[in-house]
């Protein structure tokens, strides 16, 4: 009888402890997240902080990869894209303070590698000075670059040396040797031209009025601009300008004040404000759309051109969450689960990485025939943008709150959801200062 009870109690205990291993092992969303971003980071940071990006990411030995349509511009523009683009994503979590946890060894480590990164960036006498003269591609990769000054300004921009801080000012400052096409790339130079007025350099004021002022023209509704005068189904809402429009105005209010903009038809003199408050909401409007279109499984549409930017369809979600200005219909547990969902569905299973480390061409794994003419895994480092919330703490409810179930999963297994419904949102009829 009592070996009978010690042979039953074993077979209890067996599958518990497994269970108990397996439970233990099983990473947080957090750490999920980490885990990607420092592997997207690492090749990239490491070798630009030593001066080695550009030797070690070349055609020739498959780290650099261009589209099989690559329209021969110069390949030099890769590594701004690469850079810019990677530093848009990370520059939230790196001005985390430092910490004794393996993430903050982590966080301090590509910081670290990031500051000699930018300063590289815009050393003439680097082999990593970047292609500021490489064509009119340079008005879009300078403007990623100058949005993770912004974002990370006090961990970033504040510890670089002088020296270092006017060579970009000259940068951006002569990148008005391009002027943009007729498209989101006005708010590149938006962008461009308000971080020199946000760190009081020269700046030219009309840059920057045309630029807000047309994205204001293409607001078309519910939430969406089109990408000049005609609307495409596309993501370059989240890519380009929902983000970038905010973070423009966010930088005239700092910098002007409320009233650089007055209302035509009321005279209200605090248009700057009004003209910010409603871009959030229609920010807030189209990242509820986002949402939704996290499928059960974890996936989303596949619509448009620059998909192989991944996860970057979800930077205004990630950006509200990271501002803690996610609208009262998204929770925190659910933006979390549901693009904890995306990320372990696209990077949990076929490899995004070549054999450098490096990104590659792709969507779910690796396959160049979804590249546009002016895509190369340089550009590809966009989808950092939808890690934003890495910069909040992780005692935030952000990462704290339980997970719940994103509105596509309640729909389609039968809970209750909320309806969708059309939110009316003024253009702001405004005339400049």
């Amino acid at each position: 009888m009592k070996r009978l009870l010690i042979i039953v109690t074993a077979l209890i205990m067996v599958p518990l402890a497994m269970s108990a291993k397996k439970k233990q092992a099983e990473k947080t969303d957090r750490e999920v997240w980490v885990e990607i971003m420092y592997q997207m980071a690492e090749p990239v940071l490491k070798n630009m902080a030593e001066g080695n990006l550009q030797k070690v990411m070349t055609t020739e030995n498959g780290n650099l990869e261009l589209s099989p349509t690559w329209d021969n511009r110069d390949k030099k523009v890769s590594y701004m894209e690469c850079f810019g683009r990677l530093m848009a994503g990370l520059a939230p979590w790196l001005s985390l303070p430092d910490d004794d946890t393996a993430e903050g060894q982590k966080r301090k480590q590509l910081r670290e590698w990031a500051l000699k990164a930018y300063a590289n960036a815009v050393n003439p006498e680097s082999p990593d000075y970047l292609g500021w003269k490489s064509g009119g591609q340079t008005l879009v990769d300078a403007a990623y670059v100058v949005e993770s000054l912004y974002r990370g300004f006090d961990a970033l921009w504040q510890p670089l040396d002088e020296t270092t801080k006017q060579r970009y000012i000259k940068e951006l400052q002569g990148l008005r040797r391009y002027d943009p096409p007729y498209t989101n790339w006005h708010l590149f130079v938006a962008m461009e031209e308000c971080f020199l007025m946000y760190v009081g350099a020269d700046y030219d004021n009309y840059r920057i009025h045309m630029a807000m002022n047309k994205v204001e023209e293409w607001y078309i509704g519910d939430g969406w601009y089109s990408d000049g005068p005609a609307f495409a189904f596309d993501y370059y809402n989240s890519y380009v300008i929902q983000p970038m429009y905010v973070e423009c105005l966010e930088m005239i209010c700092a910098k002007k004040g409320n009233d650089t903009w007055t209302c035509r038809n009321t005279g209200d003199k605090n248009g700057s404000k009004k003209r910010l408050e409603e871009a959030r909401k229609r920010m807030q409007k189209f990242s509820v759309i986002l949402e939704r279109f996290i499928s059960p499984e974890g996936t989303f549409p596949v619509v448009g051109r620059s998909i192989p930017y991944r996860m970057a369809v979800f930077q205004p979600l990630a950006q509200l969450a990271w501002r803690k200005q996610l609208p009262k219909e998204l929770s925190n547990g659910q933006v979390r689960a549901g693009i904890t969902a995306v990320t372990k569905r696209m990077f949990g299973g076929a490899s995004n990485f070549n054999a450098g480390g490096f990104l590659t061409i792709g969507f779910v794994g690796n396959h160049p025939n979804v590249a546009d003419w002016y895509t190369n895994n340089g550009s590809l480092y966009m989808t950092s943008l939808a890690f934003l919330p890495l910069g909040l703490p992780a005692d935030d409810a952000f990462w704290t709150d339980p997970a719940e179930k994103w509105t596509s999963k309640k729909a389609w297994e039968g809970d209750d959801f909320p309806k969708d419904h059309k939110w009316n949102i003024n253009k702001q009829i405004l005339y400049w200062e």
